[in-house]
């Protein structure tokens, strides 16, 4: 094309190409797109919009729940064409495992097997502090709870995993680090006796109590960081609407971009247990 503008009458298109080694089906070809893609770009933007921490992926996730047949590289192309945000890549973990190839901790392997609970601080917009007690399920990844008080105590554990135990059964373990609500001889006892064994993080060792901390760190940034909370009974409700979207809503990378929901969890397990059948 180059070389026809500027030699616009002593060189045909078909000598220019033999000329460059260039087919002339190139010189012929319009780049065009399907139908539906402007309403799919319309449909990720309003999706990145809505959950603005999502990265491709997950949005990618929430469009083929909704129907759109999209691969990786067409989402890639049109989550970078809209100048959206692509995250960096996560820095890479040490396993936890010895040499000799014991585990550091015990892993969850059936709902219910390990349960895990930390505190999360924040403020509300007088700047009075919030202390949020979260409990998850490690293996389903479901949050269990978020309790959002302006104290919390051994009592208010208790108080919870009483509620919990007779909604959901009685886990085996239970994860925790060395605070003082955790470690209190109250809970120590109560746990004992209704037969959940404790497992104390070493202290100074967060990631040992990864499942908890990945968790708190996605609920500190896709709610926690973007909301003023004015008053206790608003933080409340935002914060429990958050929890029951990220168990039936918002697609979990560790799960196939499958929510953490229950009946998730089962439909996994049918189809492993299916394949293993047929293989």
């Amino acid at each position: 094309m180059h070389v026809q503008e500027t030699f616009p009458k002593a060189v045909s298109q078909r000598r220019a190409c033999k000329v460059l080694g260039q087919p002339r089906s190139t010189q012929r070809y319009n780049t065009g797109t399907s139908g539906d893609e402007e309403r799919l770009v319309q449909r990720i933007v309003e999706l990145a919009r809505d959950y603005g921490r999502y990265g491709y992926r997950r949005i990618m996730a929430l469009l083929r729940e909704e129907g759109w047949q999209i691969n990786h590289k067409r989402m890639l192309r049109l989550w970078r064409r809209e100048g959206l945000k692509v995250p960096a890549k996560q820095p890479k973990r040490k396993r936890l495992w010895f040499n000799d190839g014991s585990c550091v901790r015990q892993r969850p392997e059936y709902k219910d097997h390990v349960w895990s609970y930390d505190f999360v601080m924040n403020r509300s917009d007088d700047g009075r502090p919030m202390k949020m007690l979260t409990i998850i399920d490690e293996y389903t990844r479901e949050c269990l709870a978020i309790v959002v008080e302006r104290r919390l105590n051994s009592e208010d554990v208790l108080a919870t995993l009483y509620g919990l135990f007779i909604e959901r059964g009685v886990p085996e373990y239970i994860r925790s680090d060395n605070g003082s609500e955790f470690t209190a001889k109250a809970v120590r006892e109560w746990l004992s006796n209704v037969g959940v064994k404790t497992l104390y993080i070493e202290p100074g060792s967060p990631w040992e109590n990864g499942y908890n901390e990945s968790f708190n760190g996605k609920f500190r940034d896709e709610l926690l960081n973007g909301e003023i909370f004015e008053t206790m009974f608003e933080a409340k409700v935002l914060i429990e609407r958050w929890r029951k979207e990220y168990n039936t809503f918002r697609p979990h990378s560790a799960l196939g971009y499958l929510p953490p929901a229950p009946e998730t969890v089962e439909a996994i397990q049918t189809v492993s247990a299916t394949l293993q059948l047929s293989v």
